[in-house]
């Protein structure tokens, strides 16, 4: 059976992030975002429901989300689904929380250009390019006398030896 873990959420942070570092060196910032929808209602209102999200991010995007991200500072994030599962200490029951492992972000604003870095960090950081691609013009359409001159004039025949292709 084939499997798919991908997730990827907008949100603002809802408090700063959580930088710490284990005996075995690794970092981890732990963030939490607020993803928010709005919709409208069967009554014809219009709803906001806000899903609140803990992100975990290992190695140097922690110590960069640490670094330039704050409450309510909003950030693009994609990663992957994981389950902690664990008995309360207190109650004895099996705890279970869904939360997400951080595997690229993005700046949605552009506060980080003012630290020097622009857009999405170091190349590490993020694998998104935030600026849009350049556009493509069409072509200039052909003037009516050109177009009249490149079509074979009426009555003559084409040799097929004549086409290049």
């Amino acid at each position: 059976m084939a499997s798919f873990n991908k997730v990827i959420l907008a949100g603002n942070l809802t408090r700063d992030p959580e930088l710490r570092t284990f005996p075995s060196g690794t970092v981890v910032t732990k963030i939490s975002l607020a993803v928010s929808r709005r919709f409208t209602d069967k009554n014809g209102e219009q709803r906001d429901e806000t899903t609140f999200v803990d992100v975990d991010a290992f190695g140097k995007q922690a110590e960069t989300i640490s670094k330039y991200f704050a409450k309510g500072r909003p950030i693009l994030v994609e990663g992957r689904l994981k389950l902690d599962q664990w008995d309360d200490k207190n109650t004895g029951e099996k705890r279970n929380k869904l939360g997400v492992i951080l595997e690229t972000f993005s700046f949605l604003d552009s506060k980080a250009s003012s630290g020097g870095s622009s857009g999405g960090g170091d190349s590490s950081s993020s694998s998104y390019d935030d600026s849009a691609p350049p556009r493509r013009s069409a072509p200039a359409p052909r003037p009516a006398a050109a177009q009249q001159q490149a079509a074979p004039p009426a009555g003559d025949s084409v040799d097929e030896g004549d086409v290049p292709f």
